[in-house]
Order: C-alpha cells, then sequence, then structure tokens
C-alpha cells in the first residue's frame, strides 16, 4: 500500500477512535468529588488562596490538599466556564456531560500523542518521516479503555476529577521531560533556548503543584539519573577514559542540570508541604501498609483480564527483541529504556504506602494512584512493538503484524461497549425532574445519584450541589434535593 494512504488509514483510525472515546465518556455520570472543587467546598477554599503552602511552612497548618492548587484551580475554571459557554450548542444538562467529555477526549489524545512520540523517538529518530508516528500511536489506540478494562488499566478515569486530578499532571509531566529525553536518544547535550527554558519551568511550577503522582514521578526519574551518572563516573575512573559514550554523560550539559534541579527542587518542596494533607489521616502503620501493598498487586493483576495479558505480551517481546532483532544502536537503546521502565515501576511501587492508601482504595493500587506505571506499560508494549514491526522481516514480520492485529482486536473488543452500562440516564432524568419542580425542595429516586457518590438522605445535605447546579443554570433557583 502507497505509504500516504496507509498514513491517512492511520490518522482516521485514531481519530475515530477519539471520537467514539467522546461518545463513550459523554455517557458517564458526575463524580461525588466534583462540585465540592469547583464551587469550592470549605474545606477545599484555602488552597486556592494559598497556592504554594505558604501557611504548611510557617504556621505547620494542615488542611485539605495543600500541594494541588493547580489540580483545584483548573477544575474550578474549567467547570465555571465550558458548560456555560455549551450552552450555546445544547441544553445545561447536556452541557455538564458534554465538558466531560471534551476534557476526557483531550486528556486521551494528550498522552496517546506524547506516548506516540517517546516511541517514535527511541526507535525511528528525528529523521523518520511522519508515518511512522501514526504507527506508533495506533499500535497504543487499543490500550485505552474508557469501558472494557477501565477500572483495571484506565489511563483516563470514569471519573472526571480523577482524570483531572492523575492523567492531566502525567500529561504535563510527559511534556516537560520531552526536551531531556529527545536529548538522551540522540546523545546529544541538552542545549534549549531562553524562551523554552522559561516554559519549561513554568510548566515544572504546575507539575509540581497538581499532586503527588506526578512529584514522586519525578523524584523516581531524577534518583536514576543520578545512579546512572554515578555509575558512568565509577566506569569511566575504572577504564580511565572520560565520559560513556551513550550514557547520562551524553546529554547531561549543565543547562540540563540546572533545569532538573529546579524541577527537583519544586517537587521535593511539594512532596514535604503535601505531608500536611489533612485527606492523608488513616490509622495504619507503615508497615501494615506494606503488608497490604501484595496483596494490592495480586488483586489488580487477578481483577480482569486486561493488565496480566498486556504484561505478558510485553514480556514476549522483550524475548522476541533478545533472540530476534540484530545488534543496533536502536537495540541497544530499547533493551536501556526496558531496564528503565522496570526500575521506575518497582521504585514506584515501592513508594505507595508512603502516600497511596485512601478509605476507598483499601489496598494502595487503583488504576489512578498506578497510573505512572500504567503509563510505563503503554509505552514499553508501543515501544517493543514498534521496534519489532520496523526490524523483523519476510514471513516473520507478516506473522507479529498478524499477531499485533490480534491483540488489537482483542482489546478494541473489550471496549465496544456502544451504550455503556451503568451510564448517566438515571442522573440526566433526575436533574430534568429537579429542573422542572416547582418546590424549593425536591425527593428524588433512591435510585438515582445526583453529583454523589451515593444517594443523599437529608436535603441540606445538598447544599452545594445545588449552588453549582443553579450557576449552571439547570435550575432557576436554588433548589435542595434528598434521595428517597
Amino acid at each position: 500500500m502507497n505509504k500516504r494512504y496507509l498514513t491517512l488509514l492511520l490518522v482516521a483510525f485514531v481519530a475515530l477512535d477519539l471520537a467514539f472515546t467522546y461518545w463513550q465518556s459523554y455517557q458517564l455520570p458526575m463524580d461525588g468529588d466534583l462540585v465540592a472543587i469547583v464551587l469550592p467546598a470549605p474545606w477545599y477554599t484555602q488552597v486556592l488562596h494559598d497556592p504554594f503552602g505558604w501557611a504548611v511552612l510557617a504556621k505547620h497548618e494542615v488542611y485539605g490538599a495543600p500541594n494541588r492548587f493547580f489540580a483545584h484551580a483548573s477544575m474550578g475554571l474549567y467547570w465555571k466556564a465550558v458548560p456555560r459557554l455549551l450552552h450555546l450548542l445544547t441544553n445545561p444538562i447536556s452541557s455538564l456531560y458534554a465538558a466531560s467529555a471534551l476534557f476526557t477526549t483531550a486528556v486521551q489524545a494528550l498522552l496517546l500523542l506524547l506516548l506516540a512520540a517517546y516511541v517514535r523517538q527511541a526507535v525511528a529518530g528525528p529523521a523518520a518521516g511522519r508515518g511512522s508516528f501514526w504507527v506508533a500511536a495506533a499500535l497504543l489506540v487499543p490500550l485505552f479503555q474508557v469501558n472494557g478494562y477501565n477500572e483495571q488499566m484506565g489511563i483516563t478515569n470514569r471519573a472526571v476529577t480523577y482524570t483531572f486530578f492523575y492523567a492531566l499532571p502525567m500529561g504535563l509531566l510527559l511534556l516537560v521531560l520531552w526536551p531531556f529525553y529527545r536529548a538522551a536518544c540522540q546523545q546529544q547535550p541538552l542545549r534549549v533556548g531562553p524562551l523554552q527554558a522559561l516554559l519549561l519551568l513554568g510548566l515544572m511550577v504546575v507539575v509540581a503543584f497538581n499532586g503527588p503522582v506526578a512529584t514522586a514521578s519525578v523524584a523516581i526519574v531524577l534518583l536514576g539519573i543520578a545512579l546512572a551518572w554515578a555509575w558512568e563516573q565509577v566506569q569511566a575512573r575504572r577504564r580511565g577514559t572520560g565520559a560513556v559514550v551513550g550514557g547520562v554523560s551524553s546529554w547531561l550539559s549543565w543547562q540540563a542540570v540546572g533545569l532538573l534541579g529546579a524541577l527537583g527542587a519544586l517537587c521535593l518542596y511539594s512532596l514535604y508541604i503535601g505531608r500536611n494533607n489533612s485527606e492523608n489521616s488513616h490509622d495504619h502503620s507503615l508497615g501494615e501498609l506494606y503488608r497490604l501493598l501484595p496483596v494490592g498487586v495480586a488483586k489488580m493483576m487477578t481483577w480482569q483480564a486486561g493488565l496480566p495479558i498486556l504484561v505478558g505480551l510485553i514480556l514476549i517481546n522483550y524475548l522476541l527483541v533478545i533472540k530476534l532483532a540484530a545488534p543496533s544502536a536502536a537495540r541497544q537503546r530499547v533493551l536501556l529504556l526496558l531496564r528503565w521502565v522496570a526500575f521506575f515501576a518497582v521504585v514506584y511501587m515501592l513508594l505507595l504506602p508512603f502516600g497511596g492508601y485512601r478509605s476507598y482504595r483499601p489496598y494502595l493500587l487503583r488504576n489512578d494512584s498506578a497510573l505512572p506505571v500504567l503509563l510505563t506499560l503503554l509505552f514499553t508494549y508501543g515501544l517493543t512493538t514498534y521496534f519489532l514491526l520496523f526490524q523483523l522481516t519476510g514471513r516473520l514480520r507478516a506473522g507479529y503484524l498478524g499477531a499485533v492485529l490480534v491483540v488489537a482486536g482483542f482489546f478494541m473488543y473489550a471496549d465496544r461497549k456502544v451504550h455503556l452500562p451503568n451510564d448517566n440516564g438515571c442522573e440526566r432524568w433526575s436533574l430534568d425532574q429537579l429542573s422542572r419542580a416547582p418546590e424549593p425542595v425536591v425527593q428524588l429516586s433512591s435510585f438515582c445519584n445526583v453529583l454523589a457518590w451515593s444517594p443523599i438522605g437529608e436535603a441540606s445535605q445538598s447544599e452545594y450541589n445545588a449552588q453549582m447546579l443553579y450557576y449552571w443554570g439547570i435550575t432557576p433557583v436554588k433548589k435542595l434535593y434528598y434521595n428517597k
């Protein structure tokens, strides 16, 4: 097939999948954390007035989310502006679900395209054509699950609040790390202009104050770089030579050291003030949390078929790279990246007991807390599959391509639902009933949660939700409600 037509076909495949993601996300109900953050509720106001947690340093205060200013601020800005803008295109109730679907789809597109760029850079390099980028993107598309295996390996979350707090910061972190990753793949010292450096520093501030998942990931990446650099120095002294060819020293310029040092300092400070997050309180000791961690790993790996199959495919690809791929710089880089991924995943999991526990996440691991590891798994699958597709020849390549298409079909079939179970139909019906009711206090069905994780037993408990529904134009006046 002509390469131009193949590229157009791959672009269309990615675009259609994103359109399908939008449609599936449009059917999801609102989650119970959204209003408290957007309004905001009193327990989330201090973080908006103290973006960098000075009260923690000066007064040792403990309050909600001291190191998550940008997550709260961006979510508030988005949900106060976008649904009302969408009133130009649809009714107020539908505008909520459209705003949620637009954001989820945009974040998925960001992560998909960034991961594809990381894969292409590692294997094909900067001289590769545009078509190679879309091959990488198409390989990753089936692994993004809105329904299917979402609870186990979902990158975006069925609760849009969690997409704001987990997937978006990881996308921003991938943007921050891109210049360093590209320099490492090209084995050239990092060089960025003043404007790009300033933009990177600004984005680093946003990443650092977006919550602990991205900041913990930064800490592990910097630890890995430091250990690799130190090992290279030891090896160089033993050999009596300079920097190791192709190692960290080949791209770690003084500019890179300065920028990474700034990122590390910001993230360490963020992690420090995050210790005073009032939402972190629990009665478990660190030893008890470490005993819970293996249970969480086992439950996550056996809950559904998607994740163990993905891990198995990566192991098979690893063996094929070793056995079938001819020695080359690209092969060496792929194997090196696989070691980096394994290091990152193991260290990240070992750090989870220090901050991953929540009452709704009793075994520490869930697709949200494990998101950095899940992203590395997607990257690893895309990297090894892409490499093998371009390295194998003849019947081996044809057979491998057939196997890849079967895998893609398997994951796409798992996420095939056009009409999702547990959709927002009941919530929509309740919102419509609420908007039409003449009473100031409205009784709703006990089976339909509205902007809540569970039924609301007392009308007074709907105060904040009622304020937001009035703000969004869903109710003509503020109306309290309860489920009975």
